[in-house]
């Protein structure tokens, strides 16, 4: 499947889309205002084609459903885009450099930028104002070569943004490092990208690894870059619009935001620096992607972290089951992971679980817990846990700054928290059959929808109960057990031929002869044998 997207751009993506009525175009005018609350109420994505007051039309929503999400990957499934990510890491293609592009059909620098020329939708209520949302940035540090991400930019001036780096991570380092220096940090800004590079620069990769051949890896083809006009910086070949700029040596000095983050929650005003744009390029016909909050971000976002927690969990030596991070913790913080357990993993898992990313809280399950039913993690915890050995508290872990449970921190500090980890596996030398969960005896083959369309039993061939027949049966009933303890249900299943009260007769005359008894795990065997369970002592 991956071979029939290779080379697919952003209009081929939205194409298939289309075609899959996963997107809605919407050709009657529309105040730009609306857009945000339109998208956030629709099904599809959207495609507005006649903007009020602006050129050039805009698509949002296009990965904020988990079926888009896949569509947009080339998946049938959202659980394939981890092993789609993995690929990427595993088996990454550098990108290749091109000289003619289309984002370069239009090409305004200097005092032709006008970035208000724009459709930047407003989003939220309590905005700070219009904020470019899907932007791929690449940027170039002289010791730690190319990094890729997705950041957020709110424009200020025609000419002038700032860019959300509070979080630590190596877009901020390498703005750091420039304003240490007291000079600019270059960067390129390509909008209307494929998910395919936008999946690849959203990963958190390690310093000097690129982000592109991630992508390209998740692609199956080399990313296709070109150089600024304006800048020595690449871009992306096929985005619809890119601007070339420059971070300011402002350092964290100047009020951004709020806007409405990851956590469904509106984020506080953050200090960041100023970026000046040098250079507008794009396509004569550019299609504006306004990336809508929360949802397209978490639905592509939540895979990274999957692939984090196994590559944490396989240098621990823990066999998983399955992982969910849930839409509950964000997508970003909290984890289920379930294990094939050895004795004491259920710990190991839990520490090698929050190292990665920004999990925050992890539950570790056995393997016949649905990671993905809530109720069953739930009953995992309620019957498997004791508070004092099976909760790890770990205080003064890095945390991310969006936390809206952290303290107060000054501008530029990296927020501390807790992380929280849940050992629900079943303890060291605790019986298993203590864990037997209810399963009703003929759910195989007793179905209700049956009896209601008018099934009947056929009655059993014996003879009804009386002395002979029962006589008879317990001494039958009695071989069957002295070879080996059954279950009742199984003694009931094998003596299927007689009515159940026979059967239940012949036990009881059994129990009343005191030759029945029971093994420890409850089932019936013969009293006194070996397999018979002992009373305990008095008093105990």
């Amino acid at each position: 499947m991956q071979r029939k997207y290779e080379n697919e751009d952003f209009r081929g993506f939205l194409e298939r889309l289309r075609a899959e009525k996963e997107l809605t175009d919407i050709r009657q005018p529309v105040d730009i205002r609306h857009i945000a609350t339109l998208v956030d109420q629709s099904d599809t994505a959207l495609y507005f084609h006649d903007v009020i007051g602006y050129g050039m039309p805009v698509v949002s929503g296009i990965i904020r459903s988990s079926r888009r999400a896949s569509l947009s990957l080339g998946c049938e499934r959202f659980s394939e885009i981890e092993y789609k990510l993995q690929q990427g890491i595993d088996h990454p293609i550098p990108p290749k450099y091109v000289e003619t592009a289309p984002s370069k059909e239009v090409i305004e620098v200097d005092g032709a930028v006008d970035l208000f020329r724009l459709p930047i939708p407003m989003s939220s209520i309590y905005d700070g104002g219009p904020m470019i949302t899907a932007g791929v940035v690449i940027a170039r540090d002289p010791e730690h070569g190319i990094n890729s991400g997705m950041y957020r930019f709110m424009v200020k001036e025609k000419n002038l943004t700032g860019i959300d780096i509070v979080t630590p991570n190596n877009m901020r380092l390498f703005a750091r490092r420039a304003y240490e220096a007291g000079r600019a940090c270059p960067i390129s800004i390509s909008i209307g990208t494929h998910p395919f590079e936008i999946m690849g620069s959203g990963f958190r990769a390690p310093l000097g690894v690129d982000e592109m051949g991630i992508a390209g890896g998740i692609r199956g083809a080399a990313v296709r870059l070109t150089q600024c006009e304006t800048i020595d910086m690449p871009c992306l070949a096929d985005a619809e619009i890119v601007l070339e700029a420059e971070i300011l040596p402002t350092g964290w000095t100047h009020p951004e935001g709020r806007f409405g983050e990851f956590t469904r929650l509106m984020g506080g005003l953050h200090w960041n620096p100023l970026v000046k744009v040098k250079a507008v390029t794009r396509r004569k016909d550019a299609i504006y992607y306004a990336l809508h909050m929360p949802w397209e971000n978490t639905w592509l976002a939540a895979p990274t972290r999957y692939t984090s927690l196994r590559q944490a969990l396989k240098s621990a030596g823990i066999q998983v089951k399955d992982i969910n991070v849930t839409l509950g913790g964000c997508g970003f913080w909290h984890a289920i992971v379930s294990i094939t357990k050895q004795a004491g993993e259920g710990k190991n898992a839990l520490l090698a679980a929050l190292t990665a990313q920004d999990i925050k809280h992890v539950v570790v399950v056995d393997d016949d817990i649905d990671v993905h039913n809530a109720m069953d993690v739930e009953w995992a915890i309620a019957t498997r846990v004791q508070g004092d050995k099976d909760v790890i508290v770990i205080p003064g872990a890095r945390a991310k700054p969006l936390d809206p449970s952290l303290a107060v921190t000054p501008p530029g500090v990296v927020p501390t928290g807790a992380k929280v980890g849940i050992d629900a596996t079943i303890g060291e030398g605790i019986p298993r059959e203590r864990f037997e969960r209810i399963a009703y005896a003929y759910a195989d083959r007793a179905k209700i929808a049956d009896y209601a369309g008018g099934k009947a039993d056929p009655v059993p061939p014996h003879p009804a109960a009386n002395e002979q027949t029962v006589a008879t049966l317990a001494a039958e009933i009695y071989k069957t057990i002295e070879q080996e303890p059954q279950y009742y249900s199984a003694i009931a299943e094998k003596f299927a031929g007689h009515q159940f009260q026979a059967v239940a007769r012949a036990l009881g005359r059994l129990h009343s002869d005191e030759k029945l008894w029971q093994d420890p795990r409850g089932r019936l065997c013969v009293r006194g044998s070996p397999h018979a369970a002992k009373p305990p002592a008095q008093g105990s």
